[in-house]
């Protein structure tokens, strides 16, 4: 690590406030993107300006260090890892510089996330035209680096279309602008620091050089480059041509960040569509589906995307039937999007498609979606493909490397026949899905990359891909780029003399090739540097049984393949740590990545510590254990479970934080407290609480809820039913907190035609769950399964989401037994039991039109993320508005004193701006205890009050008319 010293030094003394981490757990992190490879860099660099990038690449240079430029680090062909330093723009360099609606130009850096741009060009009836399906965390210098494209490519094509200037810094550290008619001196360099004397005559000699490398070589640029609309493959030199404007940006874009590094990047944009309609067809077969492409062409379409039948099963598998609607009849789909002057003209040019292809023979069924909820459940399958296509309902892996071939659309389906042919050669099964309008099709495939024999078998079907590939007019790549996955197999598709040209043309930006090495020129072989790992006998003991996970916490946590959409600022609700930060440790992505690396066999592990690690356990302490990222992630990654098995080999035989034996162990005290209510609700609400926090751990921001009397819960219960048709299980929160809920859930259950008889007295475990106490949990489960388990079949209604959930998911996952599975089947939340357990007629007797409803994490991941806004809009609530992911609370997080500040940002992304706009009034409802804590926290008593589903339901409040 000696470089990475001198480095540091160097930086310190040329780049002051620039932050470069050495550290082992953030070399883990970027030891990966979402492709088969893994390359632990020196060192991880985060500039926020210009001249931080200038500074970091002379240093480099001096010391020969390697460097790679990352953004989301979401490409799939291992662009964005590397040995040396990787330079991270993701973090600050992420802004929207300026939008000019007339000339409709936008100048952005490049680690600002492509839906960040779409959303401040919205306001100006402007978008910008690729759209990855990352687009929620993929940047536009990640776009730009492989030429990315998108959904809508067949109306918008790739991102080199619509880049009009590029600043760059070179690897000799001189800040360049490249736009049309070449290479100029970037004047913000001139007027400001970093400029140094006789940079315009190098820039000079760089542009001449480029015109000669050009004229060298006309016959080739003109003949092999740019062929079919999705040639990425190589470097795009042909925009250097005179015919097309000597236009150095364009040249720059898919070189994948070997030939210069981009600081800034002006782009255009397009009018948003006046009006759009969505076409579903289902074929019997991706082939078929490929031979309808060419007609559908003919009618100008904005998207034409392909997809089998293997994705859609998984996603239906992991969420529910209900995850995927609208689908017509088929074991392949399109998604034909037309557009049209207004809705009338979109719809028009829809019905005439439709018609068209039903009187052909191919087509099993169509439909128009015109429901927008519909459209958006449909896209999300698409958007989510590489992850739901990496892990299948038959437990099946499959990974990248072939995942992005494109051919001519008039040769789609010949291609795809030919290719299934392969495939069924070399005895593998491939998941296909992508952007069949643009001939570009994604595969993953089921590779064995964790042996050397696997590793063989993918080599060889690689090499047959490629020629086959190249001999239906194709490229090996349309969009993700070569990276390490494919620059190897470039000699397949280019000849010698376009090769030789594309290494003059790096050496000419790159003379000492540290830029990105072992990509496109002198490439890697594709089997260097595999990240895959045996799993690990030091992997094999656990606290969790994994029943989906043979392989332990090690293949759980190797479901995570790097897709990052645990980086989003938008949609569904994980990671919450991560929208509050922006750090990459704390993602989702960031703490499996170095669960991973923990539990690598062999001797270049990074974290060779194993689960004593400080790195993983720094990078999981801001993970809330809200569960979100086991419904939102599409591998189904399940963080919370991960961060309680750490937890519980970490501090094996060890002394553990304070908060572990307080809120850890709350059923236990609240059980004593319960005797003495009062004495103890007024020591902990005077003076003396504040010290009690300190010592056990406990911020003293926050007011401690009192502790119910030992007979409240008896008295707030109305009589037990002669014939029950459930159990309601009166949790540990419910009966230590708000007796009143379980009160108010037994009169609505019985309202709503579901009597239901009362148990109290067992605990699901769930503090001890959540710091890793799994021993203690693991006995407290036991005894709570027996008891349910021996007292019939009836639905076990927990009001408690956090509780139904840890009885539900964790119980079987930490027992492992039958009598938990059985339990688990019959344990509803009470939302999710009157959903499915009410009587069809049944309606009660006053709901209010409005509600701002937040819904606790762990019943989002668990029984379903609508479950309770689309009960409350069956009953007849007529807004439901949702305060979209995670309180902040989280159980035991938010009342931790080192967690205070997280707890509050993260209720300030959602949470917090809902209730302040609410007067005192007005309808919150919160099931969750923390939930309702944290809002009571946020307004005061002044404030909306929130309250759970059943208190709102009550027929029968007490001390009033129903609410």
């Amino acid at each position: 690590m000696s470089d990475a010293r001198f480095l540091v030094d160097l930086l310190a003394r040329t780049a002051p406030g620039l932050t470069v981490d050495t550290g082992d757990g953030r070399r883990a992190q970027y030891a990966y993107d979402a492709s088969n490879y893994r390359v632990p860099p020196l060192a991880v660099a985060f500039p926020r300006s210009a001249e931080d990038v200038v500074a970091v690449v002379r240093a480099c240079r001096e010391l020969r260090i390697p460097l790679t430029a990352r953004g989301a680090g979401t490409s799939m062909a291992g662009n964005a890892v590397g040995p040396g330093l990787v330079l991270d723009f993701s973090r600050h360099l992420n802004r929207v510089i300026s939008i000019d609606p007339a000339t409709r130009m936008a100048v952005v850096e490049p680690g600002v996330v492509l839906d960040d741009l779409q959303r401040a060009a919205a306001p100006h009836g402007l978008f910008f035209g690729p759209d990855p399906s990352s687009h929620s965390r993929c940047t536009l210098g990640g776009m730009i680096g492989n030429d990315a494209c998108g959904n809508h490519s067949v109306r918008y094509g790739r991102t080199v279309e619509h880049v009009e200037e590029l600043e760059i810094v070179t690897a000799g550290g001189v800040r360049v602008v490249a736009g049309a008619g070449g290479l100029s001196m970037d004047v913000r360099a001139v007027a400001g620091s970093g400029g140094r004397s006789g940079e315009a005559s190098e820039i000079a000699a760089l542009d001449t050089a480029l015109t000669r490398l050009v004229d060298d070589n006309l016959a080739a640029l003109r003949t092999e480059l740019g062929r079919i609309p999705r040639q990425v493959s190589g470097y795009q030199l042909h925009h250097l041509l005179p015919e097309h404007g000597r236009h150095a940006a364009r040249a720059l874009v898919g070189t994948e960040g070997t030939c210069a590094v981009v600081t800034r990047a002006t782009v255009r944009l397009h009018p948003v569509p006046q009006a759009t309609t969505l076409l579903a067809l289902g074929y019997r077969d991706v082939v078929d589906a490929a031979r309808d492409v060419p007609a559908i062409l003919l009618h100008r379409p904005t998207a034409v995307e392909g997809m089998d039948e293997a994705i859609v099963a998984t996603l239906r598998h992991r969420r529910g039937s209900e995850a995927v609607t609208g689908l017509p009849e088929g074991a392949a789909w399109l998604y034909v999007e037309l557009d049209g002057a207004d809705q009338a003209d979109a719809d028009r040019r829809a019905t005439e498609l439709l018609g068209q292809l039903r009187a052909g023979e191919r087509m099993v069924a169509g439909r128009v979606v015109a429901d927008p909820a519909e459209r958006r459940s449909l896209w999300r399958v698409r958007e989510d493909g590489a992850g739901l296509a990496a892990r299948l309902v038959d437990g099946g892996t499959s990974w990248p490397g072939w995942e992005d071939a494109a051919v001519d659309p008039h040769q789609l389906a010949d291609y795809l026949g030919d290719f299934r042919a392969l495939l069924a050669e070399h005895d593998f099964t491939g998941v296909l899905y992508g952007h069949f309008g643009a001939g570009c099709v994604h595969v993953r495939i089921d590779f064995d990359p964790a042996t050397a024999e696997g590793a063989a078998a993918m080599r060889a079907f690689l090499e047959e891909a490629a020629a086959l590939v190249v001999a239906h007019g194709g490229t090996l790549s349309g969009e993700h780029g070569d990276g390490r996955a494919r620059s190897a197999l470039l000699a397949t598709m280019y000849s010698p003399r376009m090769r030789a040209a594309f290494a003059a043309y790096k050496r000419l930006y790159d003379p000492e090739g540290l830029l990105n090495p072992g990509v496109i020129v002198d490439p890697a072989a594709v089997d260097a540097d595999l990240a895959l790992y045996p799993i690990t006998s030091r992997a094999a003991s656990t606290g969790f049984t994994f029943p989906e996970d043979p392989g332990g916490l090690a293949e759980a946590a190797g479901r995570c393949i790097g897709v990052g959409r645990c980086r989003s600022d938008v949609g569904g609700s994980m990671c919450p740590s991560y929208r509050a930060t922006h750090d990459e440790r704390d993602s989702t992505r960031g703490r499996a990545r170095l669960l991973q690396e923990m539990l690598r066999d062999g001797p270049d592990t990074v974290i060779a510590d194993g689960s004593r690690s400080t790195d993983v356990r720094d990078a999981l302490d801001l993970c809330l254990s809200c569960k979100a990222c086991a419904a939102d992630c599409p591998v189904g990654v399940d963080m919370a479970t991960y961060k309680s098995e750490f937890l519980h080999r970490h501090y094996r035989h060890r002394l553990r934080p304070r908060s572990h034996y307080s809120l850890g162990w709350l059923p236990w005290w609240s059980a004593l407290a319960r005797w003495i209510a009062g004495p103890v609700n007024a020591v902990l609400g005077g003076p003396l609480g504040r010290l009690v926090a300190r010592l056990g751990g406990v911020t003293a921001e926050r007011t401690i809820p009192d502790f119910a009397p030992r007979r409240a819960l008896r008295r707030h219960l109305p009589p037990q039913p002669e014939e029950p048709a459930a159990v309601l299980l009166v949790d540990s929160f419910t009966r230590a907190f708000r007796p009143e809920v379980a009160g108010a859930a037994a009169r609505v259950l019985a309202d709503a035609g579901v009597p239901a008889t009362v148990r109290s007295g067992l605990c699901c475990g769930l503090t001890w769950l959540t710091t890793g106490q799994l021993d203690i949990a693991r006995r407290t489960l036991t005894r709570t399964v027996e008891h349910l388990d021996g007292e019939g079949e009836l639905p076990i209604v927990v009001p408690e989401p956090s509780c139904a959930a840890a009885l539900r998911h964790d119980a079987p996952a930490l027992l492992g037994t039958e009598a938990a599975r059985r339990v688990a089947a019959r344990v509803r939340s009470f939302a999710s039991a009157l959903a499915e357990l009410a009587d069809a007629d049944w309606k009660p007797a006053v709901v209010p039109e409005r509600v701002t409803l937040q819904t606790h994490c762990h019943e989002y991941a668990v029984f379903g993320e609508t479950t309770q806004s689309a009960l409350l809009r069956r009953l007849g609530v007529q807004d439901v508005d949702e305060a979209g992911g995670c309180c902040g609370l989280a159980g035991n997080f938010g009342f931790e004193a080192e967690h205070y500040a997280t707890s509050m940002t993260v209720a300030g992304l959602s949470l917090a701006p809902k209730l302040a706009a609410l007067e005192a009034t007005d309808t919150v409802l919160a099931d969750g205890f923390s939930c309702r804590t944290q809002a009571a926290h946020l307004t005061g008593p002044e404030g909306p009050q929130a309250r759970h589903l059943a208190q709102l339901l009550d027929p029968n409040p007490p001390g009033g008319t129903p609410s």
